[in-house]
């Protein structure tokens, strides 16, 4: 049985690992979704795609199942949104989600879906770990190590840091 989950991964943490791990003893196969795969170089959004696949790649080739990083474009009009995600990816059996309207949405297309509780929410989540970069406090306690050396690599500190100092669009403030 394959299984799909899909996150941002901006950038991708225990939390994450986690729950790869939780859904790789239930499946034979994973696809791992990059979520908002046009996304980056903003404060919600700093990391490309390509900066993406490398940390999920490195982070779940350890673990005992075949997986496969497959970067998603958003697609705005949710009533099609699981087709364009299966016209994306390898075909998987069941889908796996935190979010209630992911859930629904592969629900409403005939698609096994599971809710997947949050791991350590409280520290564990994105935007708390871009807040961390940004401020100088601890993240890589809350990232895989080789998560780290991809941020460290690609000096995503420093970017998110410098994109900080721009509004929230990611642009420079106007001059006006």
């Amino acid at each position: 049985m394959r299984g799909f989950y899909i996150g941002r991964y901006q950038p991708f943490h225990n939390g994450h690992r986690h729950m790869v791990e939780e859904i790789a003893a239930e499946v034979d196969e994973l696809v791992l979704g990059i979520g908002s795969a046009g996304d980056s170089h903003t404060t919600r959004n700093p990391f490309t795609a390509g900066e993406r696949v490398m940390m999920v790649t490195k982070a779940v080739e350890k673990l005992d199942v075949t997986t496969y990083v497959v970067p998603i474009e958003d697609l705005d009009r949710n009533s099609v949104w699981v087709s364009h995600v299966q016209s994306m990816t390898p075909r998987f059996d069941i889908a796996y989600s935190n979010n209630p309207l992911v859930v629904r949405l592969f629900e409403e297309a005939g698609v096994e879906a599971r809710g997947s509780p949050m791991f350590r929410r409280d520290v564990l989540e994105g935007a708390e770990l871009r807040e961390r970069m940004i401020h100088g406090r601890d993240w890589q306690a809350l990232v895989p190590e080789t998560v780290v050396d991809v941020i460290e690599e690609i000096d995503g500190v420093e970017r998110i840091r410098r994109i900080a100092e721009t509004d929230a669009n990611g642009t420079a403030p106007s001059d006006a």
